[in-house]
């Protein structure tokens, strides 16, 4: 299924131009035919050499109505080659050559792609959100309607999908229907509302988080299908009048929840059926000697959180932990939970 055209197009354009030369040639080459009864290859030969201006000689002798014709001939392709060759060079130096070459090698690394990441909207929000994605690291998709910012997300790196990630064959082509998340934090709230829609209609698994801007949003967009609901403007609030009133709170959580930080972190560790942690506690686990390591709180399969519950508490499959720690004693756990899920 084919999607709306975009403002910007280059290889349309491109495509376009190639057939308007191919149109005045052809448009050449008939009237040769016609008026002067030449071969068609000949009448082809005088049409290329005339709209080129490279004009050898005429093959035969012009008739009065065949030199009329080709005076008009010349006014007619000469503009039309100068547009092709504008159209040409705009295309290879204006970067838009590499910009055609990544949408099309985006949409061969997507289809390669499992449990990856959409983040729906490449503003500032989101932005940052695949920086920090991409830290963990794990696999993103960007959908935006801008082809600016489609570029500027294929020179970070990125793989990017142009489109309204509102269209369901857009979302099918950043791989919807085999991603583990989306995130969806466009400009308005009615867009951010049609994604969440779309994308819980495409996958029913999909976790997905909407940022919302106008009080009373949430409850819609929860509605909708959306996982969790943030709001910038709240959570920035909330996050002033803290710096003011528990300022060594902030820091310490900003330290352990950046990713450019590299002296602590907080991270969480889903228990998966056959988990060497599943029917354990955190000390059968060794959790307890690792002294780079302080389990926070368990949450449970079921939605209840325990704080701080201890050595003692068994675990189960499903459940998280939620664990703060060096980074190294983290990256070793996650290391041998994965070793010993694989060999078990």
């Amino acid at each position: 299924m084919e999607g709306p055209k975009t403002a910007r197009d280059p290889l349309r354009h491109l495509m376009y131009a190639g057939t308007v030369l191919a149109g005045v040639i052809g448009l050449g080459t008939a009237g040769y035919t016609l008026i002067e009864g030449w071969p068609v290859f000949d009448a082809l030969y005088m049409t290329v050499t005339t709209v080129t201006t490279v004009g050898y000689r005429e093959i035969y002798p012009l008739s009065l109505a065949g030199r009329v014709f080709t005076l008009l001939l010349i006014l007619l392709g000469v503009g039309t080659l100068f547009y092709v060759l504008g159209n040409f060079a705009r295309f290879v130096l204006e970067g838009e050559l590499q910009y055609v070459f990544g949408k099309y090698r985006s949409g061969g690394k997507v289809k390669t792609l499992s449990d990856h990441y959409i983040v729906c909207g490449y503003g500032r929000m989101g932005k940052q959100i695949c920086k920090e994605l991409s830290a963990k690291p794990v696999s993103v998709v960007i959908v935006d309607k801008s082809p600016d910012m489609i570029a500027a997300a294929q020179r970070e790196g990125f793989i990017a999908v142009e489109g309204d990630a509102t269209q369901d064959y857009v979302l099918m082509q950043a791989g919807i229907d085999r991603a583990k998340g989306l995130v969806s934090v466009v400009d308005g709230d009615a867009e951010n509302l049609y994604i969440v829609l779309t994308a819980r209609g495409l996958n029913k698994n999909l976790y997905i988080v909407a940022r919302a801007g106008e009080e009373g949003s949430e409850q819609k967009l929860m509605r909708a299908g959306a996982n969790r609901v943030s709001s910038p403007y709240l959570i920035g609030a909330m996050q002033v009048a803290q710096v003011l009133l528990r300022p060594a709170v902030v820091d310490f959580l900003e330290l352990a929840t950046k990713s450019e930080h590299l002296d602590l972190q907080i991270e969480e560790i889903t228990i998966e059926k056959g988990s060497s942690f599943d029917g354990k506690t955190p000390c059968q686990c060794g959790l307890d000697q690792d002294r780079g390591l302080i389990v926070v709180g368990v949450k449970r399969r079921s939605g209840h959180l325990d704080f701080n519950p201890g050595s003692q508490v068994m675990l189960g499959e499903g459940d998280t932990l939620i664990v703060l720690g060096k980074p190294q004693s983290l990256k070793a756990l996650e290391a041998g939970l994965q070793t010993r899920m694989s060999t078990s």
